[in-house]
């Protein structure tokens, strides 16, 4: 923020005002806030349902559409939008955009939701059909209410990041911020109007954390509970069942087997021999960045995700939507302004691993606070206070009862920011130290220079690399 300040600040106050006002400044604008406000609401509809299909419909081999749902998380938004050019060449614009960054988002809905689905009581589920409400009603009214803080801590990771996401609107064509601020960084060198640009672009992202945290306050008050009762599968006649493993099986086809099949047929057709020990390389240092920016991120959220769960008051909204605001910025944004931070205060540190996943933690320690928030609001604070009665402290009650039942969801944010590191690309590329390449970035390389068939393999390896924490967290979520 600091670092937008003093550029923006640097050309002085008519420019900027020059920048706000223009008309390609808010058509970007609108662009962008449409763009938000459709890609949620079709991960909000898309998750919940597969969510709701994979728990409480009976479906043949119920394991694997836990996986199938957790996996698109290891595909890029820019590889699925590769694969869509590909396979029907000449789409571009809005439409196709929404579809590309649905399927690559919904998976932040629905792991959380069915998680809190498997957790949900199914008791007064079970009073409200013997007060004569039917299924539907009865798990609408009942049920729905215990999973939505969930389903709107994911909704708030899908706006941050179809905000922040760069590659699938460059290579769909679609104007959003995020393009006019790489364009005015790589392009003109017009570093203000990229500052400015990306100041409204933090302004959309507070409101959106604040829009968020208002609904929560509403929807979350008492809906800690013991479940008295899980909910067991519910056993549909053939025709219906079979309509709803073809739906999943459909949205699995299109975010996962179309964009690993186009890549596979990209290395088939290039009939080169990749250099596999350059890959490995790469794919050991994607791995162990991965898993420093999960450990350091975890580090830093379950205070705050604590603070969020148990306590109210200004200070703690302050730390709470501060801490998301970096997963609004681009990565370009928050890799200049570590440039910038690190050689003014401390130029040993350039181009080094430690700020490096220092970016990761700005860019997202939200997935991990999010995730242990929705954990920590599920422990009824009773149990808490029974803790204490009983003489333990209170980090000892942490450790005894609320970290041991919440730890699951904080894993699984853990999970996320391992998937997501993996992926990253501008903040990679401008501060990975000298020699280092991941594959995301040796994906760039291959890329810019337009050998898509040299690129596929670094394509393939990351989806497989970045698939290894997406099935665990799909196996953490359904045990």
């Amino acid at each position: 923020m600091v670092y937008l300040v003093v550029r923006a600040g640097q050309a002085g106050g008519d420019r900027v005002v020059d920048v706000l006002t223009r008309a390609r400044t808010w058509e970007l604008a609108a662009n962008t806030v449409l763009l938000v406000v459709v890609v949620c609401l079709g991960c909000l509809v898309l998750g919940v349902a597969t969510a709701v299909a994979a728990t409480r419909v009976r479906l043949p081999a119920p394991r694997a559409w836990w996986v199938l749902a957790s996996l698109p998380l290891a595909m890029p938004s820019y590889i699925t939008a590769f694969a869509w050019l590909a396979a029907w060449p000449g789409i571009n614009g809005f439409w196709p955009l929404v579809g590309v960054m649905v399927l690559a988002c919904t998976p932040y809905v629905t792991i959380p939701v069915l998680a809190a689905l498997r957790l949900a009581d199914a008791g007064p589920e079970d009073v409200a059909r013997t007060l004569g409400r039917g299924p539907v009603a009865a798990f609408t009214t009942v049920t729905l209410p215990q999973v939505l803080p969930a389903a709107l801590a994911g909704s708030l990771l899908v706006a941050l990041y179809t905000l922040s996401d760069f590659g699938a609107p460059a290579l769909l064509r679609f104007p959003a911020f995020t393009w006019a601020i790489h364009s005015s960084y790589t392009g003109s060198l017009d570093r203000v109007t990229a500052a400015v640009l990306a100041l409204l672009l933090t302004v959309l992202a507070l409101a959106l954390v604040l829009a968020e945290r208002r609904v929560r306050r509403r929807t979350s008050a008492g809906r800690a509970v013991v479940a008295t009762r899980r909910s067991v599968p519910v056993t549909l006649r053939p025709w219906a069942t079979a309509l709803v493993a073809t739906g999943l099986a459909a949205v699995a086809a299109l975010s996962l087997l179309l964009p690993l099949g186009v890549l596979a047929g990209r290395i088939v057709r290039a009939g080169t021999t990749p250099d596999w020990a350059d890959l490995a390389r790469s794919t050991v240092t994607t791995l162990a960045l991965g898993a420093a920016a999960a450990a350091l991120v975890v580090v830093l959220a379950v205070p705050v995700g604590v603070l969020a769960a148990r306590y109210r008051g200004r200070a703690v909204g302050v730390v709470e939507s501060a801490a998301y605001l970096g997963h609004g910025l681009p990565g370009i944004v928050v890799g200049l302004s570590l440039v910038f931070l690190s050689l003014g205060l401390v130029p040993g540190l350039y181009q080094s691993a430690p700020v490096l996943v220092f970016a990761y933690a700005v860019l997202f320690l939200p997935k991990a606070i999010g995730a242990t928030r929705a954990a920590v609001e599920r422990v009824p604070t009773s149990v808490e206070e029974v803790s204490r009665t009983l003489g333990r402290s209170a980090l000892g009650t942490w450790f005894a009862v609320t970290g041991r039942q919440a730890w699951p969801g904080i894993a699984a944010g853990g999970l996320l920011v391992a998937v997501t590191t993996m992926k990253e690309l501008p903040a990679t590329l401008m501060l990975r130290p000298i020699g280092i390449d991941t594959l995301a970035t040796d994906l760039w390389q291959h890329t810019s220079l337009g050998t898509y068939g040299a690129a596929a393999p670094a394509a393939l390896l990351l989806v497989l690399a970045a698939s290894v924490p997406a099935w665990f967290l799909s196996e953490r979520g359904r045990r």
